[in-house]
């Protein structure tokens, strides 16, 4: 055959005419062939950035191949791929805060967090790549990994407002002038400490020297031959404790009531370890001498045995006998106060900005969030701009303590005030800002580094002691001592003090016979101490308080125990190997005699659940009387193993039936670790 002859492409007929008086508003050609759509929908792609396709034809103008490649971007195309040789190398790089999360150390330096993280492994710290670490390792880190750390931290709106307050800056000789002292009456209850206010205010309303006095916000003043005092109204040491606890040093005199009649009890000893740890000047008043038996040389006596020694036997403790039902010795007391208030040479500078404590708050239905506030130093002026805690706001009115509308408080004058956004804790100190924008900053950072320390922050604990210790940081462990007798409690008090070396200090702060209850926390909390119980228990309110605030407490029933686990502590030996795990508590509502089976308790599960083959200790009045475990659970007639709260069951104890209406039972399993 001959060549094949080359014929012309062959010609489509033109079918758009017809093609568009079918097409449809949307879409395309409704009569296109497979090709065109293929064509239009490849199209469509190419400027989505998908695929394009390239046709070939032969010599006769038939398409042969076609090949697809994926379109590239302008911007894609400008991305040059750099080696890793050719990328920068950190070598110096500065850090703003003490603390800093590997991966924001991995982005500032430019190594990766396993690099980091397997750093810190061979130092002996095992960390995951969102944890803290400080500045220190971080700087140590990054040096093994060639590159230099640096410091500089940024002034915080804190460390702004603490300027402003910085009284060794501001304050100068010449602008200072005397305040009026503030006073804190404490002591044990019906010593006459309530008495002795009434009767105060009672005398001072009559000399008409300074008007009626309210205790409506918490704090009160009154003029004794001019010269004014200032009485903070309390419910006792636990308010004046918790206040302590915030960081509110507010009371300059603290009075202790004691009765001549009854002497020191426990509640005068918790109030004299109270305004120890405050470091506060203290005043000894002895009530109801004029009551029959009244003995106020026993009273001297006593208080040599707890580190006070009155004036009278050549010590420096003021000591005055009053009698709050006749009114003799109260003025000499008023005078001692004045006496004291000019020995400590109290001081305030009335020009500059003000600073205070928050001594009461409340929401109030008509007016909103009030506060009373004692002001420390400055003057307290309408319209300005305080922050206190995390609460702000701008005061728009103030009231004295007589109720009267005022302008503006001078030092050791209380008000309360109305403007706060929230209400605020009582204890929290008030600071007045120079404008809106820093008092919100401020309240911002406060609420930042709340949440931190919830997340992060825990108690100091006994098994924390001995690492502590290790570390240096160390070098007095504080104790507080609650047992079932006096005795017990001196015979602990005096073992664990003997455990003291020259590298740490063991310093038992508070130490009396009876329950743990919250003012034993709330001390514990302002003096960072652990709580040693001896044949004693926490009441609810204290146990809930400590686990609030990581509060340790030991429980112990064995002295040498105790003894045993400080000392090794204090050695750094300290290995927990068995643990005590809570599970309920019930109370006995009813006691059954039953012959030949034993005392039977029918009892309601307060909290938790009662569990037949746990361990259990019978508690009397928050003393334990006995330990032992359940011969008997039943629940209606039937045996249970264990019994929920809100249930009524029948417990019987092995070796136990001296069980009392009122007892608890509790509950609990020992875990070995």
């Amino acid at each position: 055959m001959g060549p094949r002859p080359i014929l012309p492409p062959p010609v489509m007929p033109n079918t758009s005419t017809t093609n568009n008086q079918w097409s449809k508003k949307k879409g395309q050609n409704k009569f296109a062939t497979f090709d065109e759509k293929k064509a239009v929908s490849k199209k469509k792609l190419s400027k989505k950035g998908g695929t394009q396709s390239f046709a070939q034809f032969d010599e006769f103008g038939l398409e042969t191949t076609r090949i697809r490649t994926r379109k590239v971007s302008n911007k894609n195309k400008q991305q040059e791929y750099v080696p890793p040789q050719a990328q920068t190398v950190i070598d110096h790089a500065v850090l703003t805060s003490d603390h800093i999360t590997i991966k924001e150390l991995s982005e500032k330096i430019g190594k990766t967090g396993v690099e980091i993280i397997k750093k810190l492994f061979l130092l002996g710290i095992i960390k995951t790549i969102n944890d803290n670490i400080d500045f220190d390792t971080a700087d140590l880190v990054a040096s093994e990994l060639g590159v230099t750390l640096e410091l500089n931290k940024a002034e915080t709106s804190e460390e702004k407002l603490i300027a402003l307050h910085d009284q060794e800056v501001e304050d100068d000789a010449s602008q200072l002038v005397p305040r009026p002292p503030i006073v804190t009456i404490m002591g044990h209850v019906d010593h006459g400490k309530t008495s002795i206010l009434d009767y105060i205010r009672k005398a001072n309303v009559v000399s008409g020297e300074a008007g009626g006095i309210t205790q409506h916000i918490g704090a009160y003043s009154i003029s004794i031959n001019g010269s004014p005092i200032t009485f903070l109204d309390t419910p006792g040491h636990e308010a004046f404790t918790a206040m302590r606890a915030r960081g509110a040093n507010v009371t300059d005199i603290v009075i202790i009531v004691v009765a001549a009649d009854d002497g020191i009890m426990p509640q005068t000893v918790e109030a004299i370890n109270h305004a120890k740890a405050a470091n506060v000047s203290i005043i000894i008043a002895v009530n109801k001498i004029d009551k029959a038996g009244a003995d106020p040389d026993r009273v001297l006596t006593q208080l040599t045995e707890y580190g006070l020694v009155p004036e009278d036997w050549g010590g420096n403790i003021p000591v005055v006998k009053v009698s709050a039902k006749t009114g003799e010795g109260i003025s000499s007391l008023l005078d001692t106060i004045l006496i004291s208030s000019e020995l400590m040479e109290l001081m305030a500078n009335p020009d500059r900005a003000a600073k205070g404590t928050i001594v009461e708050a409340k929401l109030d239905k008509g007016k909103g969030p009030m506060a009373t506030v004692l002001v420390q130093n400055g003057t307290l002026n309408i319209a300005d701009f305080v922050v206190t805690g995390s609460v702000v706001g701008k005061i728009r009115a103030m009231q004295d303590d007589k109720g009267r509308p005022v302008s503006k408080a001078t030092p050791s004058m209380a008000v309360s005030i109305l403007g706060l956004q929230e209400v605020p804790d009582a204890g929290d100190q008030l600071m007045v800002v120079s404008d809106e924008k820093l008092m919100k900053q401020v309240a911002d950072e406060r609420i930042s580094k709340q949440k931190a320390q919830r997340e992060g922050s825990a108690r100091i604990s006994l098994e924390d002691v001995s690492k502590i210790i290790a570390e240096g940081k160390l070098k007095a462990l504080n104790l507080i001592i609650k047992a079932d007798v006096q005795g017990s409690v001196e015979a602990l008090k005096e073992s664990l003090n003997k455990l003291s070396n020259e590298e740490v200090k063991v310093s038992v702060v508070h130490a009396v016979a009876g329950a743990i209850n919250e003012s034993d926390v709330m001390l514990a909390d302002t003096t960072g101490a652990i709580i040693i119980g001896f044949n004693v228990r926490p009441d609810s309110n204290a146990k809930a308080l400590a686990e609030k605030n990581n509060i340790d407490i030991k429980l112990y029933r064995i002295i040498y125990d105790a003894i045993d686990d400080i000392e090794s502590a204090i050695k750094g030996m300290l290995a927990p190997k068995f643990r005590e795990q809570y599970l309920g508590k019930a109370e006995v509502r009813a006691v059954f005699k039953i012959s030949g089976v034993g005392t039977i308790g029918g009892c309601m599960v307060k909290d938790g659940k009662i569990v037949r083959n746990a361990n259990v200790r019978v508690i009397r009045d928050n003393i334990i009387i006995s330990e032992t475990s359940i011969s008997s659970l039943k629940r209606l007639k039937d045996d249970v193993k264990e019994v929920a709260t809100g249930f009524e069951c029948g417990i019987g104890l092995e070796n136990f039936n001296d069980l009392n209406e009122g007892d608890l039972i509790e509950s609990f399993h020992i875990i070995k670790e």
